[in-house]
């Protein structure tokens, strides 16, 4: 069989931000250590942050936050990952025929950006797509993951999807998800976007992130209709001491009861698939915030994860780019 035979024209890399291989504290250990010491998530001089991170993260945080992936771990492991196969699954079916394989990676942890390579079998391949699950672009996440796909350079022409905060098929992706939430589980008096913050100071420096965030909101709000009085947007799971985007989820869930809202949907846009931060945060954490200040009705819109409408969004996304 001669070389050219085997090079498979065009392939795909999913690669969103990973997970422990297990809720123990020996696996977020492991997974924390290679998370907070990526400079793109931590920029404090690195002598200091390894005794930092080495000598008080690492000694205390593996164990509480072991219990809380715990909590949403399931038969099929973690939430992300399982979502995160079947996305890739589906799309593979999709592009079935075509000559296209479709990968996943994650960022930190397992599957690796390595791992993925030696399945798509990279060296034989002319064109790679590389899709960051983060709708909205930010340089702690979008350029993390190309850093890592730089650190593991090859021949393949490389094309990267940096964002799709406002295209037409994501967010009429996630107004059709919400309609079907709706749909089935009622509405509430008040819809809450909440998307990951980011430390203000990286906003501040330029990273065009929270822009990308009101944005989507916007847009799907005015798909679905919505008057401005009746949606808003917060930015949730902040770290550390220092002033990160504003307003913070948590604070705002406090007050909305004593505003009179008392039946609340929320909804986070800027994960592709349900995690930690959507199944323990929103769903459980923040959830008690709300009705312990007076509300009675708080209701939790799933992630796309492997909905249609997510995988048609992304078929479509993708087909522009092939």
């Amino acid at each position: 069989m001669s070389r050219n035979s085997k090079i498979r024209k065009t392939a795909i890399l999913l690669v969103n931000l990973g997970s422990p291989d297990a809720p123990t504290p020996r696996a977020v250990r492991r997974y924390l250590a290679e998370f907070l010491w990526d400079r793109r998530i931590v920029d404090l001089a690195r002598p200091l942050w390894w005794l930092i991170l080495h000598g008080v993260i690492l000694r205390i945080r593996p164990k509480r936050s072991a219990r809380a992936y715990a909590k949403i771990w399931t038969a099929d492991g973690s939430p992300l990952i399982h979502f995160s196969h079947l996305q890739a699954s589906r799309l593979a079916e999709r592009f079935d025929g075509s000559g296209i394989k479709v990968g996943l990676a994650m960022r930190y942890g397992n599957p690796s950006v390595k791992q993925a390579y030696l399945e798509l079998d990279v060296e034989h391949l002319e064109r790679l797509i590389v899709l960051p699950m983060y709708p909205q672009y930010s340089r702690t996440t979008t350029e993390s993951v190309r850093d890592a796909i730089k650190a593991h350079p090859v021949s393949a022409q490389t094309s990267f999807i940096e964002d799709y905060y406002d295209h037409p098929a994501y967010i009429e992706a996630c107004a059709e998800h919400i309609r079907a939430h709706w749909s089935q589980w009622g509405r509430g008096e008040r819809l809450l976007f909440s998307f990951h913050g980011i430390p203000q100071r990286f906003a501040d420096a330029g990273d065009p992130y929270p822009r990308h965030c009101e944005q989507t909101s916007a847009l799907i709000a005015r798909r679905l209709g919505l008057p401005d009085d009746e949606w808003m947007m917060t930015y949730q799971s902040r770290f550390g001491r220092e002033p990160w985007l504003q307003p913070y989820t948590d604070k705002t869930l406090e007050q909305l009861p004593d505003q009179g809202v008392k039946k609340l949907d929320i909804f986070c846009p800027g994960f592709a698939a349900d995690c930690l931060e959507t199944l323990e945060e929103i769903a459980m954490e923040n959830r008690d915030i709300f009705i312990e200040a007076g509300g009675e009705v708080f209701s939790y819109i799933p992630a796309l994860n492997d909905s249609t409408v997510h995988i048609d969004a992304l078929e479509k996304i993708l087909t522009e780019q092939i």
